[in-house]
């Protein structure tokens, strides 16, 4: 950003965000934001979580976009509009669009998930998968906005975007007034621009806190001057943006008080906490908040802290995956790696031993072949439900105590 960038004024203002929730009126659920009483006393802090995972489109999105659709000319919405989305914009500008009548077109990475595809068809929008990444997809969306006299409408970098994102903040601390900490996603920045341009307008001394994924830190990058790596497959693939925009960066270094970075491991955790404690399902973009709590609790011990829950859109097959790997850590579910000789009754002898400590066997698979061992010799794997990191160990003890050498088979 050069010296005059940084004289100009932020591109909205609290006035914009109170414009927009009077323009988007009731088309928007209100979704509740709500004390978590298991969540504070894992953290140390006081937790009220926001759910955007119930609006209609399960995502936060629907705000910014149906502020910038309702600012479009009569000949704009007759041609139509046009976006770049990872899923979650391209649902919420999908559904609005419709109801007002707008033909869409979304561009999407080739890998967005199947379900974000799926629902974003299922609202009438014209789907066209392109590139790897975001920013792929957006520079063919910003191609074809051309070509065919569509009107473009941004993820995030637009003043009436971010000044509908920010009406989140204005229910936040209608609802809860005490919070003195937000952490907010970040994609884009568009979310955490509207947020922190309320925070900030109606309690200066808030903490606004970001968080990205490690694997793509761009804002953060951005605003410490460093060149840092964008890549990879990340659990929170809507906030998975290798450049932010130019207008919410503004924002965010005029307002945000810190940006975090999560990695996936505190990603999956979150997720499967937040389905397990509050039986919410949210996404990875949307537990981002939550793992950033996790991993860096020391720094809002004792604080009020609001959570956005931005959106609930993650596939089911993942969200199997999350969860099982989640009990594997947690010592709930195991594999355990067994040397055995070849001959009858050993496995019968093993079973006992998890008989005996009521440890629950699920699969079971011998290797005779594919080793190292003996010809008379064998390994044999199970897979078994404990109840928790105590049982297993015990279980371990056990089989060790029987003389047989076991190990369990850590995930990576």
């Amino acid at each position: 950003m050069t010296a005059l960038d940084a004289a100009l004024p932020l591109p909205i203002d609290y006035a914009d965000v109170l414009a927009a929730r009077v323009a988007i009126g009731d088309a928007v659920i209100r979704t509740p934001c709500l004390h978590s009483r298991t969540l504070s006393e894992m953290t140390g802090a006081e937790v009220w979580l926001k759910f955007e995972n119930l609006q209609f489109t399960a995502a936060y999105k629907e705000r910014g976009a149906l502020n910038k659709l309702l600012s479009l000319t009569e000949e704009q919405r007759l041609r139509g509009v046009i976006a770049a989305s990872a899923g979650n914009h391209a649902q919420g500008l999908a559904y609005h669009a419709k109801r007002l009548g707008i033909p869409t077109t979304i561009v999407m990475p080739r890998h967005a998930p199947a379900v974000k595809v799926r629902q974003t068809e299922g609202h009438g929008a014209s789907v066209i998968l392109h590139g790897e990444s975001f920013d792929d997809a957006a520079a063919h969306a910003h191609k074809l906005t051309i070509e065919r006299h569509l009107t473009y409408v941004p993820p995030f970098d637009d003043a009436l975007i971010m000044a509908g994102q920010g009406t989140v903040a204005l229910e936040m601390l209608e609802d809860v007034p005490q919070l003195d900490t937000l952490i907010v996603p970040i994609g884009g920045g568009g979310l955490i621009s509207g947020m922190a341009t309320v925070a900030k307008a109606l309690k200066p001394d808030m903490m606004v806190v970001g968080v990205e994924a490690e694997l793509y830190p761009s804002m953060y990058a951005k605003l410490n001057g460093q060149t840092m790596p964008c890549d990879g497959d990340t659990l929170a693939e809507g906030i998975a943006v290798k450049v932010p925009g130019e207008l919410t960066f503004r924002v965010v270094q005029a307002l945000v008080d810190d940006i975090l970075l999560v990695g996936e491991r505190d990603l999956e955790r979150a997720v499967s906490l937040l389905l397990t404690i509050e039986k919410t399902v949210v996404e990875g973009a949307g537990a981002a908040g939550l793992a950033a709590l996790l991993a860096h609790g020391q720094a809002f011990r004792g604080r009020k802290v609001g959570l956005v829950l931005c959106g609930g859109n993650i596939d089911t097959r993942l969200l199997a995956n999350v969860l099982l790997r989640d009990l594997a850590r947690s010592g709930r579910l195991a594999r355990l790696r067994i040397r055995l000789k070849d001959r009858p009754g050993q496995l019968f002898e093993v079973a006992r031993v998890f008989d005996r400590l009521q440890v629950n066997i699920l699969e079971v698979y011998h290797q005779r072949v594919f080793t190292t061992l003996p010809a008379k010799g064998l390994i044999t794997e199970i897979e078994c439900e404990t109840r928790d990191r105590d049982h297993l160990d015990r279980l371990v003890e056990a089989l060790r105590a029987a003389g047989y050498d076991v190990r369990q088979v850590e995930l990576d």
